[in-house]
């Protein structure tokens, strides 16, 4: 295979930046000269990941299939995994794919490309902490989602029946997964425990641990106090300033004691995989892809964005792994690779400002950023709208306007009548 501007990873960042392209070449162009390569056969937010692992989210009726993507947006689809690169060459390979049975349906593939854009994403830092990776579930894509929601619905039920009638689940890391991820637990069992008998209702017992002094770290003290005691007011368990030692079958080892858990979720630190090593490019500490103010990697011709790459920011520091850094550095190349003979300027990050959600009608966070500052703070049903409207304009960048509402009131409506809770 050979294209123009061959892009791999099907992320936020990614997609938005095929669809951009797409559109821009047009219906005959465009297919010709962009290519999108993803190894899963439809996309998810990953925001809503901490959504799919609680149950409260269908990952096959959120998930959006490439192909169909790639058709409304003018772009070419290849289901692949990034196996090698030669940037010299300007040819990447892509891993053969395997059936269930382990035969191979797909061989390796070979695709020459003019202008490479990685936007691989990133996985877990671990932290090389003893029994976490046997131990601890991950949630770096759909099948950890759904790996873990199929362990959820089975410690719910074997609670439900057990001598004790308790449950007890870990989450490492007090950012926005971490917070959001045990409000969605907490509503779900409740929403669970509604329609059980009095004999089946078991108590679930939910510990954040983290290692800073607060939650949120990341965010204003104001948010991140408000979110406390939100979270504290559902029940949540908050252990600060409490680094894990080991992670055990049964539990964490940490700073500040034991922590007992049926289930432990890790959900602290950001590190992209070690395999970027292997592909000739500078790379950084955490294993991302250096680039300049441009996006520009070591190579000439292949672009680095959004989790994967470690782009200059404005105060100096790598820009955040975030969604919305993802988009705008989609924006930004849509415009670079889209109009080559015009000069964009170099790549500035905006911080537009953090929200979490907390469930039910709940949400906090900063507004605006640098513009409006780290004190413009939101809350309560305000903020929650407007989290819903981040993931609401991610749809509208890759499916447009109409479709968006169109699938917003039809998965409002799928929700009231089958509920919060999935336990299939």
């Amino acid at each position: 295979m050979q294209q123009d501007i061959v892009i791999v990873g099907g992320g936020a960042g990614g997609l938005e930046l095929a669809a951009r392209l797409g559109r821009r070449f047009g219906p005959v162009e465009g297919r010709r000269r962009v290519l999108l390569i993803d190894r899963s056969i439809f996309h998810l937010w990953k925001p809503t990941l901490h959504e799919v692992a609680a149950g409260s989210l269908d990952s096959h009726q959120e998930g959006l299939s490439y192909p169909v993507l790639a058709r409304r947006n003018h772009f070419s689809f290849a289901f692949g995994e990034l196996a090698g690169l030669d940037a010299a060459a300007r040819t990447l390979s892509l891993s053969p794919v395997l059936g269930e049975d382990g035969r191979e349906l797909i061989p390796e593939r070979t695709v020459a490309f003019g202008t490479l854009v990685l936007a691989i994403g990133s996985g877990s830092n671990l932290f090389d902490t003893p029994g976490a990776a046997e131990h601890a579930h991950l949630l770096e894509n759909v099948a950890d989602a759904e790996a873990f929601n199929a362990r959820l619905t089975a410690a719910f039920l074997a609670a439900a029946w057990s001598e004790h009638h308790a449950l007890s689940i870990a989450i490492v890391g007090a950012g926005a997964t971490g917070v959001e991820l045990s409000t969605e637990l907490i509503e779900g069992h409740d929403e669970l425990s509604a329609g059980l008998t009095e004999s089946q209702k078991f108590g679930l017992t939910v510990t954040l641990v983290e290692a800073a002094p607060r939650i949120l770290g990341g965010l204003p003290e104001r948010v991140s106090d408000k979110a406390a005691r939100a979270l504290g007011a559902k029940g949540v368990r908050i252990l600060t300033s409490a680094r894990v030692e080991r992670v055990r079958s049964d539990g964490l080892e940490t700073s500040q004691g034991f922590v007992p858990s049926d289930l432990i979720v890790w959900a602290a630190g950001v590190k992209a995989p070690r395999s970027n090593r292997d592909y000739g490019l500078q790379i950084g500490r955490l294993n991302q892809f250096i680039v300049d103010d441009r996006l520009r990697t070591s190579a000439a011709g292949v672009y680095a964005m959004g989790d994967c790459a470690e782009a200059p920011g404005p105060d100096g520091r790598p820009v955040p792994a975030r969604a919305q850094a993802a988009a705008q550095q989609a924006a930004y190349l849509a415009r670079a690779l889209g109009r080559p003979d015009s000069d964009p300027g170099p790549y500035v990050y905006r911080d537009r400002g953090s929200l979490v959600s907390l469930g039910g009608d709940r949400g906090v966070g900063s507004l605006m950023g640098a513009l409006g500052g780290p004190d413009f703070l939101i809350e309560g049903l305000l903020a929650k709208w407007a989290y819903m409207a981040l993931h609401l304009d991610h749809h509208r960048a890759i499916i447009g306007v109409r479709r968006t509402v169109l699938l917003a009131v039809s998965r409002l409506l799928h929700r009231r009548v089958s509920g919060r809770l999935k336990l299939h």
